[in-house]
């Protein structure tokens, strides 16, 4: 049975063909579907709380899709999915520094998009999760960190750092392993829940959107290191 939550898409693309397949294709699926065809359009609907989530082509008129993007993350986590040209590395990398949750490169099978909604919807899960699973989620301090799996809070230094869904699942697995090495392979599993490809450097750019945030040391150590050709090492600062 498909969960009640973060059900209700928001397609943001120009070719109206692809966003009727893809609204049939969904809705199919349990998914409550609405599609917009222009920038402006899909923006003032992403930004409503009227959406769980934003599938969101790049190559828009007017306003392209990387300036939606950014329009909304300057005040919102919704999960956004970007589609890219297929070949074009260099707008999925753009993609995921601006902050979207994961792409797909065009053309893609359905079956792909909600394998990656789905997916999705998984690391959102203890958003929605009830008491008793809460109650199992123990908080994490480490350094100057300390995050809530059961509120999907951060906080450093008394502030709140806002992340998005996949920042926040990735530094969750980064402090469950902090002084240990996390292999790339595992991360990606673990946090966007497919398997590393050769060419897949989301778990990267990731981790660089993490450094920027948090910053790049921690009581004089550097806070994420890369440890080539294996995975990266979260710092564990002795108290």
């Amino acid at each position: 049975m498909m969960p009640t939550m973060m059900n209700r898409i928001l397609v943001i693309d120009d070719d109206t063909e692809l966003c009727e397949l893809l609204t049939d294709y969904l809705q199919a699926e349990g998914f409550t579907v609405s599609a917009a065809h222009e920038a402006g359009e899909g923006l003032a609907a992403a930004l409503d709380g009227g959406h769980d989530l934003v599938v969101l082509d790049v190559m828009l008129p007017g306003m392209n899709g990387f300036d939606v993007l950014r329009h909304i993350r300057a005040s919102s986590t919704l999960p956004v999915l970007m589609l890219t040209a297929r070949g074009e590395e260099i707008d999925r990398i753009i993609g995921l520094e601006i902050g979207a949750d994961d792409y797909l490169p065009k053309p893609f099978n359905p079956r792909e998009l909600l394998a990656r909604i789905r997916a999705i919807q998984r690391r959102s899960e203890t958003r929605g999760g009830g008491i008793s699973l809460r109650m199992r989620l123990e908080k994490l301090t480490i350094g100057d960190i300390c995050l809530d799996p059961a509120t999907r809070t951060v906080v450093q230094h008394g502030s709140n750092v806002e992340l998005t869904t996949v920042e926040f699942s990735l530094l969750h697995e980064l402090l469950k392993m902090a002084g240990r090495v996390a292999s790339r392979e595992e991360l990606t599993e673990r946090v966007l829940d497919r398997k590393l490809s050769t060419f897949d450097r989301s778990i990267d750019v990731h981790v660089s959107s993490l450094r920027k945030k948090l910053g790049h040391e921690v009581s004089g150590m550097e806070r994420i290191r890369t440890v080539r050709g294996v995975g990266y090492l979260y710092a564990q600062p002795v108290s």
